[in-house]
Order: C-alpha cells, then sequence, then structure tokens
C-alpha cells in the first residue's frame, strides 16, 4: 500500500529566463527521507526551491499530500495558511534583518562594534521576546546554539550561521525540513553533532530532503536522488547508493594548466618585495567583555603557505579581519602588514590592493546584477556593492582568470542567476585578478563539487610553481588542503594552540 507524501508530477519549471526542469517526475512516501545528489549546476538546489514555491512550476503538478493529510487533521480558519507554513528550507546564504527590519549589512559591520549593535542576537533572532525553556535549549543542544545566543547576528562565523539558520527552521516544527548542504561550513564536532541531530529530528517524525555529497548521508536517510542537468538520473535506497561503485577523482579529466596563460596574465602586475608579509605581536580584541583573540603571535614571510584552522567560532574570520584592513581594533595592535606598521598613514585600499580575498561571507554580500565577467573585474578596485568601470586590459585579464578556471563560459550571465558553485570560483577568479603577493582563501571550496575542487587545488598548486605568492588557506576537511601548505596555526576560543 503505497502512500504519498509528495508528487512531482511531469513538472516543468522556469525561473527567470531558464527552464530549469523538464518533464521532471519523483515521488516520495511516507516514512521516506532522500539525499540529493549531483553535480555542479544538476539541479539540486533548484528542486529545493521548486518543492518550496519559489519557482514557476509551468506544466505538470505538485502534490504535496502531506499538506492534505494535515487540513483533514487540522482544519485551519486562515485563508493564507497554505503547504509553505508546513515545509521549512535553509539555504546557502542567511535572510537576517537587522533592528531596524531591514537586511542592509555591509562586509566589515561585524568587526565594528558600534555599527554591530544593530543587528538583533541569536536570542531574539530565534525566540523573539519570549522566554526559552530548557527543553527546547536542550534539544537544540547538538547544535551548539547555547553559547551563540548573547551573540549578535552579524558577528556569527559562517559556520555560526548556519547552524542558527538550521536552529530557525527546526524551531517552526516543520512536516519538511529540507537543506542545502547543511555540512558546509561546519566543524568536525558540529558535522558529528548535526548528523546525529538530522537522525533525532527524523526520528520524531519530520520528513528530511537534504542535498550532500556521497561522504556525508546521515545513517536514518532512507533513499538516494542523483539528478543530471535538471533531470532524474536514479532513484535508489540508501544502501543499493552506498554500495555503487563511485568513481574517484580522475586529474586526467580536470581542465588542463595553462601555464603560459597565467605568465601572461600577471606580467600586467610589477611584483613587489617584502621582508614580511605580516607581523603580529601579542595581539587582542575585545567586543565588550568578550576576548575574541588573546596572545597572538604570527609571523608571515614572503611564499610561506599557511593553513588556518580551528572550530566555529575559535576566532579565525576576525584575525582575518586584522589582515584584510576590515577591522579598526588593528589600530590598538602591534601589526605590520607589507613591512608597514599599522596606524602609519596607509589606507585601507593600500592594503586590500596587495590582497586577493575570498570568503563565504563575502560571497553573502555579493548582490549585483552584474554579469560574472564585471563580477571578476571588480577584483582590481576591491568593490563589493557598485561596480566601477574597468578598462579593456582588466576585462581582458578577468576572462582570462575565468579560461585558467574553466568558467569562461558564463563570463556575460548575470552572476545571481549562475549556479551557487560558479558564483563561488567566479569570486576567486575575482582575488587572482591583480596578481596579489598575498591570497586569502578562507573555505574557498564550499559548494564546489568533487571535480571542481580537484581542478581548483590543480589551479593553486600550479599557481605556487609558478609564481611567489604567499597563502593563508582556511578549512575544516584537512583532505582540502593543497600540498604546497607546510606551516600551521590553530586557534581554539580565541587562544593560538
Amino acid at each position: 500500500m503505497i502512500h504519498p507524501f509528495l508528487t512531482l508530477e511531469h513538472i516543468t519549471v522556469r525561473h527567470l529566463d531558464n527552464t530549469l526542469f523538464h518533464d521532471l517526475s519523483w515521488q516520495v512516501e511516507k516514512g521516506q527521507h532522500w539525499a540529493i545528489m549531483g553535480s555542479s549546476g544538476a539541479g539540486k538546489s533548484a528542486l529545493l526551491n521548486t518543492i518550496a514555491g519559489r519557482f514557476n512550476v509551468i506544466n505538470g503538478t505538485i502534490r504535496y499530500h502531506f499538506y492534505d493529510d494535515f487540513i483533514a487533521t487540522h482544519p485551519q480558519e486562515d485563508p493564507y495558511f497554505n503547504y509553505r507554513r508546513l515545509l521549512a528550507t535553509v539555504s546557502h546564504h542567511h535572510q537576517f534583518k537587522n533592528l531596524s527590519h531591514t537586511s542592509d549589512f555591509y562586509y566589515q559591520q561585524r568587526f565594528n562594534s558600534s555599527d554591530a549593535q544593530d543587528a538583533p542576537t541569536v536570542q531574539t533572532y530565534l525566540f523573539g521576546d519570549a522566554p526559552v525553556d530548557a527543553a527546547t535549549m536542550e534539544w537544540l543542544t547538538p547544535l551548539r546554539i547555547p553559547s551563540l545566543l548573547h551573540k549578535e547576528l552579524i558577528k556569527l562565523s559562517n559556520g555560526e550561521t548556519r547552524r542558527t539558520m538550521i536552529a530557525y527552521a527546526l524551531l517552526q516544527k516543520p512536516r519538511l525540513l529540507m537543506l542545502d548542504n547543511p555540512f558546509i561550513g561546519l566543524d568536525v564536532q558540529a558535522r558529528k553533532d548535526f548528523q546525529e541531530m538530522i537522525n533525532h529530528i527524523i526520528g520524531l517524525g519530520t520528513t528530511v530532503f537534504l542535498v550532500t555529497s556521497p561522504q556525508e548521508i546521515p545513517d536514518m536517510i532512507t533513499h538516494v536522488l542523483t539528478l543530471d542537468d535538471g533531470k532524474v538520473a536514479g532513484t535508489y535506497t540508501r544502501s543499493e547508493y552506498l554500495a555503487m561503485p563511485h568513481p574517484t577523482n580522475n586529474s586526467a579529466a580536470l581542465p588542463s594548466f595553462d601555464k603560459d596563460l597565467v605568465l601572461q596574465l600577471t606580467a600586467h602586475a610589477p611584483r613587489e618585495h617584502f621582508h614580511t608579509i605580516v607581523d603580529m605581536k601579542d595581539v587582542h580584541v575585545t567586543y565588550g567583555e568578550a576576548q575574541i583573540l588573546q596572545n597572538i603571535n604570527w609571523t608571515i614571510l614572503p611564499n610561506d603557505k599557511w593553513a588556518l584552522l580551528g572550530p566555529n567560532g575559535a576566532g579565525k574570520s576576525t584575525l582575518l579581519s586584522l589582515i584584510n584592513a576590515d577591522n579598526p581594533q588593528s589600530y590598538a595592535n602591534n601589526i605590520s602588514l607589507f613591512d608597514r606598521q599599522r596606524g602609519s598613514g596607509e589606507s585601507i585600499w593600500d592594503i586590500k590592493r596587495r590582497i586577493g580575498f575570498v570568503s563565504p561571507e563575502l560571497h553573502q554580500y555579493f548582490t549585483s546584477q552584474a554579469h560574472c565577467l564585471q563580477i571578476v573585474a571588480s577584483g582590481f578596485h576591491d568593490t563589493i556593492g557598485a561596480l566601477r568601470g574597468n578598462t579593456p586590459e582588466q576585462l581582458d585579464i578577468a576572462m582570462g582568470w575565468m579560461k585558467v578556471l574553466d568558467i569562461d563560459q558564463y563570463a556575460n550571465q548575470p552572476f545571481k542567476q549562475v549556479p551557487e558553485s560558479i558564483q563561488r570560483i567566479a569570486l576567486l577568479a575575482r582575488a587572482l585578478v591583480k596578481n596579489p603577493p598575498l591570497l586569502i582563501f578562507d573555505e574557498p571550496f564550499q559548494g564546489l563539487d568533487a571535480k571542481q575542487k580537484e581542478h581548483f587545488k590543480q589551479v593553486i598548486a600550479s599557481l605556487c610553481d609558478v609564481l611567489p605568492v604567499t597563502l593563508i588557506f582556511v578549512t575544516h576537511y584537512l583532505e582540502e588542503l593543497p600540498a604546497s601548505v607546510d606551516k600551521f596555526l590553530r586557534l581554539d576560543k580565541g587562544h593560538q594552540v
């Protein structure tokens, strides 16, 4: 006897000018919980957005059987009550509002204590003015939410933001919980805790769909759906899928690295010479009574390749903000960047022009309708919001880096309309266009599929071979570290360990 939970019947879906799915069918039965797999651009996030009602279904039907079942036993007088009230989605980007009920946060706001006070705390975001009962707090303990309650949303690290978004979704007590790559941005312990929490949620009767990788399928996921170019490539039970051979990355199948093109692209920028790139002595950062960094001593020499490691909330983003000229507390510390003491008359733009930077938090603030090529070329000016004009030579260099990273086919497509993974690679290209002496890659592989990760690792390795570049690389996955990384700084609770 089949007890359907959700049915997609021959649906055709359009969003903006793109047809995302054509004649796609999929049925989920009660008691089933699905992992959704596929390469970049296969349609994984789009499928979740379609089910959530965000994209236009122009043919076919989606039947929300779980909504019909709910209404049969819970009649509603509210005429606006619909299936959307019974599902929750956690996507890549947050939709946090400040206390003025707008979303116009700016990237550096989290590091400016006075401006950050315009953001609500995690407790206000999750619970409003209502008291928090002990049972709810215990339920959220695997996400380590209690320790975040006092923090303003804008001050959360990437991993802390993900945990807070997931907690908010869980508090809605949805019949269907959809999670788009919930493990990215979480440290090792948080991933283990969250796997247990998903199993607990399923045990309580909530149906779960999640986009994830083959290596991170929670135990109580029962089925796997694979997508390929907007089509259903296969449906399997969990055991069937795990028993299948999954091809390993084959470097021969990766795009080749064009060394001559890279040398041509970097010839435009005269290489500066420094004795030290970064020199920090006894650095402290405090917000109110909260000690974020304590007694940090770190010297980075030219051509060093560093990994910056530590759990969510360890202070990594704050430490990077001191280097990247985003944190005013750098002036209160003994910090030298590119052989020049902070506060000796240099502008933040003098510092930023020597740094190529990318991070998941930075990605959040690229809301422009510009094309991908324009976003990549904005790296010449270090702009995030309004874009400045570029010279033909700069546009040629930006296009060249897009070719190196195998995304040149997206150059004239709107940045916000290409797959998330392509957006992230475009921001990596943006970090490279200036040929800066220092590259800071903060979790650069988030949202990339296995082939894209392997390709970019190859690009980093090749860049380190042919160019005198200094690198700081942040990740929660040690296997993502480029082979050239041979120095390590680990933080924990603001301390250098």
